[in-house]
């Protein structure tokens, strides 16, 4: 009987152990070199598939960038954008949000790619992450060296929710501000965020209504007659590729030209105006127009915020063999 009460007290603790290493497995956190041991080449793999897709194909590094915003502002930073409509899913790529959103078709190449290595392994969403990282990168843009990695891929998508969470090319400054604040981005970095319409292009469709039946007069004169010119319509076809870059003195290449521009009354939304002129976010904006090293900067914090999103990691979800639909 002496010995019953240490023999439980090491039962007790066992059992504990045993909890907690239960827990911390369906509760893990992302961290770096995630792939390390279980696919050591992976991050390499996804760098290549995205230069030689770059080299082929320019524009897919934009939509690598877009693919990281779409899906981490919706719930979670999960790849659901990726799924198409197929097993009951109706995808999120259907919702007006989505307009002018392509090239999803060469995820499929970079998970090909790391299925041969590394079957069921890397993870969609972490795919979304890191060639948004890579996609930078070749638009000349900083490389964000501390992306971490570990996600998870959601088993279904949330099309209900896109129109609630991404935000409208009408909605106001403050209205996104609320919506990065609410998954933790900071005013700063939000603006540094907005930085990537650098590479950006908006489909007449979304800025007519600045332009007919008058022009908005907080856009510069010769800079409106320009975009009349791309948009010589007010009632453009939606299918037509009519559209406007918002930066043309170097439209593939992420830097503060875009801040130069809105600063200048060069912006193509309302919210590119309102961003360089309301008193929360114009010293930002006039501090990354003079520094391009500070907006890298930012612009990378950003980033690595943004991918961090809410992730699903340890026993949630799925790793998808592929992306376009759950196991």
């Amino acid at each position: 009987m002496a010995n019953a009460k240490p023999f439980c007290l090491l039962g007790f603790f066992c059992l504990l152990l045993q909890l907690f290493s239960i827990f911390h497995i369906g509760n893990g956190e992302l961290e770096m070199n995630y792939y390390k041991e279980s696919c050591p080449k992976a991050e390499e793999i996804i760098r290549q598939q995205v230069e030689t897709l770059y080299y082929k194909h320019g524009n897919t590094a934009v939509s690598w960038l877009r693919n990281l915003f779409h899906d981490c502002v919706v719930k979670s930073c999960d790849a659901s954008l990726l799924l198409e409509t197929a097993r009951g899913v109706e995808s999120e790529q259907k919702s007006k949000r989505s307009f002018g959103m392509r090239n999803f078709k060469y995820v499929k190449i970079i998970k090909d790619a790391l299925e041969k290595e590394c079957p069921s392994t890397v993870s969609c969403a972490d795919i979304v992450a890191l060639s948004a990282r890579d996609g930078i990168v070749m638009l000349k843009g900083p490389k964000i060296e501390m992306i971490k990695t570990g996600r998870r891929d959601s088993r279904g998508s949330y099309l209900g929710d896109v129109e609630t969470l991404i935000p409208n090319h009408n909605d106001s400054l403050s209205s996104v501000l609320s919506t990065f604040n609410s998954i933790g981005i900071d005013v700063e970095a939000t603006v540094a965020l907005l930085g990537a319409h650098s590479v950006g292009r908006v489909h007449c469709v979304n800025l007519v209504h600045r332009l007919y039946p008058t022009i908005d007069p907080t856009l510069d004169p010769s800079y409106a007659l320009y975009l009349k010119k791309r948009c010589p319509s007010p009632t453009p076809d939606p299918n037509a590729v009519l559209y406007s870059r918002n930066d043309r003195e170097t439209p593939m290449v992420v830097d503060n030209m875009y801040y130069k521009n809105i600063m200048a009354h060069k912006g193509l939304l309302v919210i590119d105006d309102e961003l360089a002129t309301d008193s929360r976010t114009a010293p930002f904006v006039a501090k990354m127009a003079a520094d391009n090293g500070y907006f890298h900067e930012q612009f990378s914090r950003g980033v690595r915020l943004l991918s961090e999103t809410n992730p699903l990691t340890g026993d949630q979800g799925e790793i998808r063999k592929d992306c376009r639909y759950v196991n």
